[in-house]
């Protein structure tokens, strides 16, 4: 049983590294999983690599296997998919996605590993642990038949929510964002597309995903009378302003988050962490969803990649990482 493995690790706020190193033997109901993809959740990982997780969220903002602590040194991810090496006999062999950080190989717990359906591709499925947090947003939206509903902010997310809204019947369902190659993206959905100046309003309910102030206020201003704008952007250490002082009473608008780290109380009574996963896994069998994913590298070029992610400089909404055997 081969129990060498390597790791990408922050060494400091913006500078990585890949390490090698030992897992320890997989007990009674671990696997050994060798990695064949990764995903970079390019929000929270840019993020994280700047730096910039407030010293009040670094608990909160714990990934389920992470290692060290923020802001560095500190291994980080959680868009993991491979295929069991060893572990029960029902899983070894299978596919499976886990919230794990970016590492050749890796132990953990069986329960802690989801099967990958047949009819998803190991390379699309990276994609699951985004849209489950699409799907636990639209929980905590909770759209009606017939709702006018705009999703400000083309990323990973955002497409994700649009993507699972415009299956809803009846609605009418805007992709709003200020780059105009999101038109391409939300084409490829099966949802409109609109840059913030021309985005239709009166909307019943407005999804905000685009981590921007302006973003956040044409959201507010997109609502009709007692619409609701529910919140996804995570801003880290920043501070936004918005102008609650002008219609934001008088039009009765509500603002609230939604957050993926619990599972919408919402949802269906008994809907558990298993459940919301397994389900973001069935609905990936859509080959549409392969318009998120606009950029790979190797995970040896992991180090050099997400500097660029989070400077800008390499576009895209996904990029995936992929892994050789070893």
């Amino acid at each position: 049983m081969d129990l060498t493995a390597r790791a990408f690790w922050l060494r400091s706020p913006g500078h990585a590294e890949v390490r090698d190193v030992e897992l320890e033997e997989p007990g009674d109901g671990d696997v050994l999983v060798r990695t064949l993809y990764s995903g970079v959740s390019r929000g929270t990982e840019t993020l994280v690599f700047r730096g910039g997780v407030p010293e009040s969220q670094h608990a909160a903002m714990r990934a389920p296997f992470q290692e060290g602590d923020f802001p560095a040194p500190v291994k980080y991810g959680y868009l993991s998919v491979g295929q069991v090496e060893y572990g029960p006999a029902d899983l070894v062999g299978r596919t499976v996605f886990c919230l794990y950080p970016h590492q050749s190989r890796y132990v953990v717990p069986a329960s802690a590993v989801t099967v990958v359906p047949d009819a998803v591709p190991a390379h699309r499925a990276v994609l699951a642990g985004t849209v489950e947090t699409a799907v636990n947003a639209v929980w905590d939206a909770g759209p009606l038949v017939g709702d006018r509903i705009a999703v400000v902010g083309g990323g990973m997310i955002g497409c994700s929510v649009a993507a699972l809204l415009v299956r809803h019947p009846g609605v009418r369902v805007q992709l709003v964002d200020a780059d105009p190659a999101r038109a391409e993206t939300a084409r490829a959905l099966g949802v409109d597309f609109a840059l913030p100046e021309d985005a239709l309003g009166e909307c019943d309910l407005v999804v905000h995903a685009s981590a921007t102030e302006p973003g956040l206020l044409r959201s507010l201003e997109l609502l009709a009378p007692e619409g609701t704008v529910v919140e996804l952007s995570w801003y880290g250490d920043r501070r936004i302003t918005l102008p609650l002082g002008e219609a934001f009473h008088s039009r009765r608008l509500t603002l609230r988050s939604s957050q993926v780290g619990t599972v919408s109380p919402r949802a269906r009574s008994g809907r558990t962490y298993g459940d919301r996963m397994a389900l973001a896994l069935r609905l990936l069998a859509d080959p549409a969803f392969d318009a998120l994913i606009t950029g790979e590298s190797a995970f040896d070029e992991l180090p050099d990649v997400l500097p660029r992610l989070a400077h800008g400089d390499l576009k895209g909404l996904c990029h995936r990482i992929r892994y050789t055997a070893g």
